[in-house]
């Protein structure tokens, strides 16, 4: 037996309750109560541990439609103070990739259903799939929520925290108005260990021994568990490698385990609101925001958990996502849509639609989004380019030059000056606006620009990359384009139709005479949705222009502007292994971006999140004298959810320049 710590160590459980778990099918969940739930409900009275229990307000309903008794035994331990319930919401919705009035219906509902089924409100609320934005303090104090809990490992990454001691780590999460917000810490690891260890894959005295260090580094409050609970004596049927269920029983052997954890270590188990009381108890008050330009969404677990699991993968996340950002949009337009219009928006966003989703579950949840669209009014995106351009008596001129083996073809307005390279699929040569001196902002950096061979490749703009890596497939548009030129009486397009292995890509920019404006329209005809990545409308800053730092400026599920120095080097779309092709992304969820430098120049794209809710990706390294910034914009990632289907959506992307000259 191992001697009890010294020190005065608590530690506390959160089980994450989620009957619209995507592998579970609908039939099961009968299963998943008596298996996971009621257990779970059992051990807590008889170990008289205060465990927090986080449920959704639709996995609260189903269950009491299923097994009205185990909701009103929760409820009797709840005002018993047997457990504590922590919110999530009506559903797990990414709230840094929904729209900010889908977030706000959906902590109302969440709360209401709470109130209504449970007799209370919860103090805390955990982050959906830890997905957090700054944007996620204002939405969780607006709901009434006194704290929230979130992943500490991958907030020490973005923070540059990873190898530093936990008492490092902030206290408070800061809000994008300074308010200042409590965090109670979720650990990665711990978690995992915990899972381990009831599996049988390590043993108790190994799981031990981990705890014990853990509790000795850290202190005070150990997070020994927060994550699912439907792995316990029930699998989900994710993955064909799960393990098998021991043959201890798991509830059982978890409970040897926590009775072993609080009698040979000494350490007291306590609810997740006296854990967060303990945990800043005597601390100085250390608000921080919580994210960086790297890391602007973190999320759970290791680097496969990034934001993009649930925007560019899945079945077809994409098109999911861009139906939720039309469906909203009619609702608000609509101005007098009911709360069951709202729930239904929540369920469409729900997370566990955008990962292993069954085949059943998702055939149901097309139907379902089908008719609910039926049901509405047609709503018209916003960007009509021709209806965005004020009319005019007279026909404002554009100068056209072919240069050299017609290779480069330049357009000259009295607002702007566009070069393209023709043998390039028609990427920008350069763009300069008037408003910033006719200087280069955005365009091709040329091989041989910047000394290392890691760098030595021309960098294009405009242009389109495509990876199916299980096909060993790399397509480009970088090849000869005849532009076919077409004049309106307030712009000139520039199109190009260029063949791909599996369709082709129609490319065509407008150039609008009577601004600054520059729009670039990606339309993939006959080019199934694939297994890898799409990246299109790649911009690359010309060095020297824009004065460094850099900042870049987007909202990410909120109604308030994020902001981040972009100080250090940045590259979201570096793959996490080979079978995840990212590592992060902005969720941008009002389909705008800006870039500027540290004089207030530069540039801000806008796009139409209901016509294709497509992620900005941020791609910025430093060399001794220069740096390579790009942005682009992905339709499709790789990871270990993306299944076969659907289409590529069109993207349109409008380009102008902020603040003028030095």
């Amino acid at each position: 037996m191992l001697s009890p710590i010294t020190l005065h160590v608590k530690a506390f459980q959160i089980y994450h309750l989620n009957l619209a778990f995507s592998s579970i099918p609908a039939k099961s969940r009968p299963e998943v109560i008596q298996r996971c739930y009621w257990p779970l409900l059992k051990m807590a009275e008889d170990l008289c541990i205060p465990i927090g229990v986080e449920l959704t307000g639709w996995t609260l309903d189903q269950i009491r439609q299923i097994d009205p008794s185990w909701v009103e035994h929760f409820k009797q331990m709840l005002h018993a103070q047997q457990c504590e319930l922590i919110g999530s919401g009506w559903t797990q919705m990414i709230g840094p990739l929904a729209a900010p009035e889908a977030n706000h219906w959906n902590q109302k509902l969440g709360v209401e259903a709470y109130e209504k089924l449970l007799g209370l409100r919860p103090r805390l609320v955990l982050v959906n799939e830890m997905a957090y934005s700054t944007s996620m303090v204002d939405l969780y104090l607006s709901a009434g929520y006194e704290g929230m809990i979130m992943d500490r490992d991958n907030v020490r990454l973005a923070l540059d925290l990873d190898h530093q001691p936990a008492s490092r780590v902030p206290t408070h999460a800061l809000g994008l108005q300074k308010q200042v917000f409590p965090v109670l810490w979720s650990d990665s690891i711990l978690f995992q260990r915990l899972q381990r260890v009831v599996h049988g894959d390590i043993p108790v005295s190994e799981y031990l021994d981990y705890v014990r260090k853990r509790a000795s580094e850290d202190c005070q409050v150990l997070p020994a568990y927060c994550n699912d609970v439907e792995i316990f004596d029930f699998r989900p049927g994710r993955f064909t490698t799960e393990a098998k269920l021991h043959t201890e029983g798991e509830w059982t052997r978890m409970r040897r385990v926590y009775t072993a954890v609080a009698t040979d270590l000494g350490i007291q188990w306590v609810s997740p609101s006296d854990a967060l009381h303990a945990q800043n108890e005597g601390r100085k008050v250390k608000p921080r925001i919580l994210s960086s330009v790297a890391h602007p969404i973190p999320v759970k677990k290791q680097a496969k958990y990034n934001i993009n699991r649930w925007a560019l993968t899945g079945r077809n996340d994409l098109w999911l996502n861009t139906t939720c950002h039309e469906i909203c949009q009619r609702l608000v337009r609509e101005g007098s849509a009911k709360a069951e219009q709202w729930r239904e928006l929540c369920e469409f966003w729900a997370s566990d639609l955008r990962t292993h989703i069954t085949e059943d579950r998702w055939l149901d949840i097309l139907a379902r989004i089908d008719s609910f669209r039926e049901s509405l009014p047609p709503y018209p995106c916003k960007h009509d380019a021709e209806a965005r351009v004020p009319a005019s008596s007279h026909l404002p001129e554009c100068k056209i030059e072919r240069g050299e083996d017609d290779i480069l073809w330049s357009f000259d307005t009295a607002h702007t000056h566009l070069v393209l390279n023709a043998r390039r699929g028609l990427t920008i040569k350069s763009l300069a606006f008037k408003s910033q001196g006719f200087k280069p902002l955005l365009g091709t950096i040329p091989q041989g620009f910047f000394d290392s061979i890691e760098l030595g490749a021309d960098y294009y703009s405009g242009g389109v990359l495509i990876e199916i890596p299980g096909e060993r497939v790399r397509l480009t548009d970088l090849e000869w384009v005849r532009p076919e030129i077409v004049h309106t009486d307030h712009s000139v397009q520039i199109v190009g139709v260029l063949p791909l292995a599996k369709g082709k890509l129609k490319k065509t920019i407008i150039i609008d005479l009577e601004s600054e404006a520059i729009r670039m329209t990606y339309e993939f005809q006959d080019f199934p949705r694939p297994l890898g990545i799409v990246r299109v409308g790649v911009l690359t800053l010309i060095p020297g222009f824009m004065g460094l730092p850099l900042s870049l400026h987007c909202q990410n599920g909120g109604t308030e502007t994020e902001h981040f120095l972009v100080s250090s080097d940045v590259n979201h779309g570096q793959p996490a292994s080979q079978f995840v092709s990212s590592t992060s992304a902005m969720g941008a969820t009002d389909g705008q971006v800006m870039l500027l430098d540290n004089t207030g120049r530069g540039f801000k794209v806008e796009w139409e999140p209901a016509a294709c809710a497509a992620v900005p990706l941020l791609k910025h390294l430093r060399t001794p004298h220069s740096h390579l910034t790009r942005l682009s914009f992905s339709l499709s990632e790789l990871d270990d959810t993306s299944r076969p289907g659907g289409k590529l959506l069109p993207f349109d992307v409008v380009l102008a320049p902020v603040g003028g000259e030095s």
